[in-house]
Parts: C-alpha cells; sequence; structure tokens
C-alpha cells in the first residue's frame, strides 16, 4: 500500500454507483477516508432508480424490504429515507386465486398471509390455517416443512448444491402448496422458481423472513420514487461527508503502482468531455462496486483465484408493466396473484405523482412485478399487453370497463444473479489477493440472494476489509448496521 503520509487523508476510489457502492463511500468517508465515487450512469441508485414519463415518475421495477432487512434499514436511516419507506405494522399480504371464482360477488377469492403477536413459530399459525387457497392437508404439510426449513443453517455449504423444489418434494409439498405459497413468495424475493433455486438461498429467505422473530417478514416500501431515496437523498448524505460524486465517468482500468497504490484510468462521457475526473485517479485502495462481468473484465492478474468463476454466475431478469387506468382498480397497496401468470401488483398512483396531474384525477396508476421473466422479457409491448390486461381483468373486477389511459414496460435482463444450485461456491467474498482492491455488489458472498439488503451489506464488508488494510477504525455508525 501507499504510504499515505503524515499530512495527507488516505484516498480511496469506488468504482460503481448502485446501493453497494453507496454504502461503501459513505463508510469510507466517515472513517476520514477522502472518497471519489465513479459511476457511468447519469444518476445514482444502480438498478433501483426513477425516471420521467410525461408528468409521471417512474420506478423501473417494484423494489420491497422486510423488515428483516437491518443493512439497508440502516441505508435508509442514513441518507434519511425511513419515513418515505415505512414498514407495515403487520405483515399482510392479500392473494387472488384467479382459477377460483369469489363466493359473493364478482372476482377471484382472496386469501391472506399474515401474522400474529404470538411467538415465533405460532405468529404465522393462525394465518395459514385460515389460508384458503391450499386444502387442509396441504396447509399442515407447509407447517411440518416450515418446523424443518427452522432447523437448516443457510450458511451450510451443503445446501448450496441441493434445489428448493426436491427439498420440499422430499418434505411433501404438493404442486399446489408450491405454487400458491412456496413459489409466490420465492419467485419475487429470490428472483427464480424452486427447480432453479440453491436451497442454501431458499432457507435464507424462508428463515430469516419467516422464522425468526415474528415481525421479520413485514413489508416496507418507497411511499416516493425510488429515486429520491437512492439518488436525491443519498447524494446528499454523501456530499455532506466529503465524497466527490463524478457521473457519466466509468473506470476503465485498475493499476498498480510502484509504491504500493493503485492508478484508476477513467472514461468520461460525453457531457463530461475534458472535465475534472477524466485524468486517472491516484488512490491508496479501490472499492469495485459493479456487476460481476463488470468486474471480472476490470480486475487485475493476479486479484483473485478462478477468476473466471465470476463469468460463471448467471444473471436473471425482471419485467415490469404499468398500467394508468381511468379510475381506482386495485383497492390495497398491493397484492399477490396465483392462477394467472400475473405474480404482484402494486398502487403506483401517490408515488408516480399521478394524482396531482390535471388529467389524473380519479385515475389510478399500478405496476405489475415479474420475477423470473425469461419467457417475457424480450416479447413486444403490443403482445405484453394483449397477454396481461385480460389477466388484470380477471383479478381486478373494477378493470373489466376501465379505460386504460397508458401501457408500458420496463425491462430490466440482467436484473440480479440467478441462485442457482451451487452459486455459493461462485460468489467471492470482499477481499483479494491485491492489498487495497475490495469488491462490493449484491452477487458477492453476503448469504443473502441479490436484494437491497445483500446489496448495502456488500458494501458494509468492503468497508471493514477497506479499512483494515488502511489501518483505520470502522466508524460508530456502520458497526450500529448489522
Amino acid at each position: 500500500m501507499a504510504d499515505a503520509g503524515p499530512e495527507r487523508r488516505p484516498r480511496a476510489v469506488v468504482v460503481g454507483g448502485g446501493l453497494a457502492g453507496m454504502t461503501a463511500a459513505m463508510g469510507l468517508a466517515d472513517a476520514g477516508v477522502e472518497v471519489t465515487l465513479l459511476e457511468g450512469r447519469p444518476r445514482l441508485g444502480g438498478l433501483a432508480f426513477s425516471f420521467r414519463r410525461g408528468d409521471l415518475s417512474v420506478d423501473n421495477g417494484q423494489h420491497v424490504y422486510l423488515r428483516c432487512c437491518t443493512a439497508y434499514r440502516w441505508f435508509l436511516d442514513e441518507v434519511g429515507g425511513a419515513r418515505l419507506a415505512p414498514l407495515q405494522e403487520r405483515l399482510d399480504v392479500p392473494v387472488l386465486d384467479a382459477a377460483a371464482p369469489a363466493r359473493r360477488g364478482p372476482g377471484p377469492r382472496t386469501g391472506r398471509l399474515g401474522r400474529s403477536g404470538l411467538p415465533v413459530p405460532l405468529h404465522l399459525a393462525a394465518g395459514l390455517a385460515r389460508y384458503p387457497h391450499l386444502s387442509l392437508a396441504e396447509r399442515a404439510s407447509v407447517g411440518r416443512a416450515a418446523l424443518a426449513m427452522r432447523r437448516l443453517d443457510p450458511a451450510d455449504p451443503a445446501l448450496d448444491g441441493v434445489d428448493f423444489a426436491s427439498w420440499l418434494h422430499r418434505h411433501g409439498q404438493s404442486p399446489r402448496a408450491v405454487s400458491a405459497l412456496w413459489d409466490m413468495v420465492g419467485v419475487a424475493t429470490l428472483n427464480a422458481f424452486a427447480p432453479q433455486v440453491s436451497l442454501g438461498l431458499a432457507a435464507m429467505v424462508f428463515r430469516t423472513g419467516l422464522l425468526t422473530e415474528r415481525g421479520a417478514a413485514d413489508i416496507g416500501w418507497a411511499r416516493v420514487p425510488l429515486g429520491e431515496l437512492h439518488d436525491t437523498l443519498a447524494r446528499r448524505r454523501l456530499e455532506r461527508s466529503g465524497v466527490r460524486i463524478l457521473l457519466r465517468t466509468r473506470a476503465t482500468e485498475l493499476r498498480r503502482t510502484p509504491g504500493g497504490g493503485w492508478q484508476v484510468d477513467v472514461a468520461a462521457g460525453p457531457e463530461r468531455a475534458g472535465a475534472p475526473g477524466a485524468a486517472p485517479l491516484d488512490a491508496d485502495a479501490v472499492v469495485l462496486a459493479v456487476p460481476q462481468r463488470e468486474a471480472h473484465g476490470l480486475l487485475p492478474a493476479g486479484a483473485l483465484d478462478h477468476k473466471d468463476r465470476l463469468l460463471r454466475i448467471g444473471t436473471a431478469p425482471i419485467l415490469n408493466l404499468h398500467v394508468v387506468y381511468d379510475r381506482r382498480v386495485l383497492h390495497s397497496p398491493f397484492v399477490a396473484a396465483i392462477g394467472t401468470p400475473v405474480q404482484w401488483i402494486f398502487d403506483r398512483t401517490d408515488a408516480s405523482g399521478l394524482a396531482r396531474t390535471p388529467g389524473g384525477r380519479g385515475g389510478q396508476y399500478v405496476a405489475v412485478s415479474q420475477s423470473a421473466a425469461q419467457d417475457d422479457i424480450e416479447r413486444p409491448v403490443g403482445e405484453l399487453r394483449e397477454r396481461y390486461l385480460p389477466e388484470l381483468a380477471k383479478l381486478l373486477p373494477d378493470a373489466r370497463g376501465a379505460e386504460v389511459r397508458d401501457f408500458f414496460v420496463t425491462r430490466e435482463r440482467t436484473a440480479t444473479f440467478a441462485p442457482t444450485p451451487g452459486v455459493g461456491r461462485l460468489r467471492p467474498g470482499p477481499g483479494t489477493h491485491l492489498p487495497g482492491l475490495a469488491l462490493a455488489g449484491a452477487w458477492t458472498a453476503t448469504g443473502w440472494p441479490a436484494t437491497m439488503e445483500s446489496a448495502v451489506l456488500s458494501g458494509l464488508a468492503a468497508v471493514r476489509e477497506t479499512l483494515g488494510v488502511l489501518g483505520r477504525e470502522v466508524p460508530r455508525n456502520l458497526l450500529e448496521a448489522v
């Protein structure tokens, strides 16, 4: 490592302005490090961002978190956004079965998944007992499987190579129980169906979320555009900490210097041509917080054993359908759906600003979040409209006579890493063989699937790794993060 000298602070470059990179930059700056944050896009936030479509503020995808996501909750607190993304007081998920009519009135049968105030695991018993989408025998079988899941250790390497579907089959789960419960939750959190999911990651989600503390699975989501949290507020927090932020600027090469430090070559976009930051940046440490394939291209020789393993970490897409109706069709903040291609539907009316637009009075904007969307991700918008609007009409009776004012889609083709069996062996930790070079990103070895929680956890791990090399103490606020 280069000698930082008594007269200057150590310097770090963080490559990537998503949640992982912002967390790393924030933590290093709070520890007294001089930080430059590089982001190739014109904004911060990574894959959890917003954009404008006419008068609407649109999130690229619907992101939620759970009460057990302590690292992401810490991030919200640090940027001053916790009140803008509150948690439910108590887990409550309406579930619509498109294949079963309601006993009274139009529309599908509705059930709810929720919890009580009883101790774990009894907190879920009453909700499961009343869940109408499974038979009595299936509900009892789910309860037994949940108890077996509670005995699993997500960190056990043996679980990594087992697929979740095989485990569910061995524990007596019917195809209906898998689709109406396990996959309904698992696809949204893991971005894959049970046969394509590592049991270790499934155990992390279900055991941590449902079987540790009774409020762990309570759901939180942003009541404002994600850009307000992950760009506007986060940028202010970083700037207050002294972080130098270079947008539209990407790293092109990392090099060790003869003195043991680092030099980062950068390329600025057209808007930054000739601007400060286009010259190479000197640093005592670098945090690489970019997707795994980009990290593979930037890592110098010798940084990791078997660097090509990063290329074996697959990706999985998420598709979001955005529908603006001329009237209210969804009467709860969100619903989950079974018996239909539709997975989850969210009311985005207030967050998007629709209610405040001149023509928005009485209308509603809903977002349909489709995880593991390999079959739909490349379909033209017209085909998606023909496929999904009738499905929404089955689920939401008030949509049947409603006018569709707008229909558009957002596609994240590489939204997450694929949580396939064996992926745990491919995910590196924060450290590398080259002192002063650390890795961050939801795809690194956090124990979590690709979630906002995993991203923030990875940034915190990179901070600890880097500060250890620089001989700096971890700031007190970071010690409270997890």
